[in-house]
């Protein structure tokens, strides 16, 4: 394993950081806040210490296979640590563990909270916790490759490792392109919603803040009454919009601007996604109207936002859940594990691999009943290989032993069956809130 070339990019990694904190430390400036001396001194942390680890000679500048997986993992681990340290030093969250869950939850875009006043906190603070998601959202790797391209031919590697589900990882022959090309749709969709937030009535600062939580698919929020907030019809529409696009392969999007959009309709994904997120908004509108008797303005407006919110694994909430008939909740639950598409900022097990899963229980099946029938699974109309379907297989045996394994040790704890259920669900899958003591109205706090 290249060691020397891993702490290289860490120290890259530790760079992209540092020019990241600049961002709120303005943004604390602006705003009189105090709060800019914390951010100045891990900026200069994290640039001293990315400064000696991009020092460390390396003898091969070329990653392997396993290079990039720890590469993937050390970075993520590396980067929660140094996030937390303003959190720390601004007196906004005194201990550093709720700290390192609040900085954590960011980066993986998960939207779980320990802040029980959101408003209180400095804008700076707010600021920065919601770019940890839009950093987060697309992979800070992915940025490292488009601004850095250090890693040589075995940058490949390092794509591969932080890309979700069974899709292409090159939009382009080299993988630097690719990441540029990536960040260029992520940016576009980022700048549309501050445009269209603003046009709605949405300030500037909130605009910006709550569009990186939306496309990262994040959730934090400005408002301890998330969207609902803002008490804007046009603002909730908006967010539900690009919360939907975000869920969408990032690849389709890439084809649709050059101009192949019948191409990426045919996507069997994309389908298979807008019938389930359609499909479980009728699901819960009709549950609402008729088990609680909401009106159908009402009920059509927070099915449609908490199911794309859910479904986007966003976090983001309009109304409270957790009252909401079973029926409504159990559709909300089985959302936190599909997730939306492959290739997007959504978390989740993907659409894609629930696809291929379903399919090779109906090909399994159906070797019972004719024994000496040959089918290949194929996804988009094309045969999936043996070793997708493997890594795949793989991918589901591990889900589930971790998600297991998580109830049962925050079962120690004492909490309900739904609490412990839903918390794992609902951080496992990168969503935010779950259900119970960790509702929508509630948070990790406790």
């Amino acid at each position: 394993m290249n060691f020397r070339l891993i702490l290289n990019i860490m120290g890259y990694t530790l760079w992209v950081e540092a020019g990241c904190l600049l961002l709120p430390l303005l943004v604390s400036v602006g705003y009189g806040e105090a709060c800019w001396e914390p951010f100045l001194w891990t900026l200069g942390l994290c640039s001293l210490c990315g400064l000696i680890l991009t020092h460390i000679p390396a003898r091969k500048n070329r990653l392997q296979g396993r290079d990039g997986y720890t590469v993937v993992a050390m970075a993520w681990i590396v980067l929660c640590l140094f996030g937390a340290v303003p959190y720390v030093l601004s007196g906004a969250v005194p201990h550093y563990a709720d700290a390192l869950f609040e900085t954590a939850s960011g980066l993986t875009t998960t939207g779980a909270t320990i802040l029980t006043d959101v408003e209180a906190m400095p804008r700076g603070i707010l600021f920065w916790r919601a770019l940890t998601q839009w950093m987060g959202g697309m992979g800070v790797l992915v940025l490292f490759l488009a601004l850095m391209p250090r890693a040589g031919a075995g940058a490949v590697h390092l794509m591969r490792a932080e890309s979700p589900g069974p899709i292409k990882s090159k939009l382009l022959p080299h993988v630097n392109d690719t990441a540029k090309v990536l960040y260029g749709i992520y940016i576009g969709l980022t700048t549309a919603e501050i445009v269209a937030l603003c046009l709605a009535g949405m300030d500037l600062y909130d605009a910006v803040v709550h569009s990186f939580a939306t496309i990262s698919t994040g959730g934090f929020s400005t408002r301890n009454a998330s969207i609902a907030a803002f008490g804007s019809p046009a603002i909730t529409w908006i967010v539900a919009i690009f919360m939907f696009l975000s869920g969408i392969n990032f690849s389709l999007i890439f084809i649709s601007l050059r101009g192949h959009i019948r191409e990426a309709l045919h996507s069997e994904e994309l389908r298979l996604y807008t019938l389930l997120t359609l499909g479980s908004i009728g699901l819960i509108a009709a549950s609402l109207m008729v088990q609680q008797s909401v009106p159908l303005g009402r009920a059509l407006k927070d099915s449609v936002f908490n199911a794309v919110s859910t479904v986007t694994t966003t976090g983001f909430a309009t109304a409270d859940f957790a009252q909401w008939p079973v029926f409504g909740q159990m559709l909300l639950v089985i959302l936190m594990f599909t997730g939306a598409c492959a290739g997007s900022t959504s978390g989740g097990i993907k659409v894609s691999r629930c696809v291929v899963m379903v399919k090779t229980v109906a090909k399994e099946l159906n070797s019972y009943i004719h024994p000496r029938s040959v089918r290949k699974i194929k996804l988009e109309g094309k045969p999936i290989d043996h070793e997708v379907l493997r890594s795949i297989n793989v991918y589901f045996c591990t889900y589930l032993l971790i998600f297991c394994g998580s109830i049962f040790l925050l079962s120690l704890e004492g909490k309900d069956l739904v609490t412990n259920f839903t918390a794992v669900a609902a951080t496992f899958n990168n969503i935010g809130p779950g259900l119970e003591l960790v509702g929508p109205t509630r948070n990790f706090g406790g």
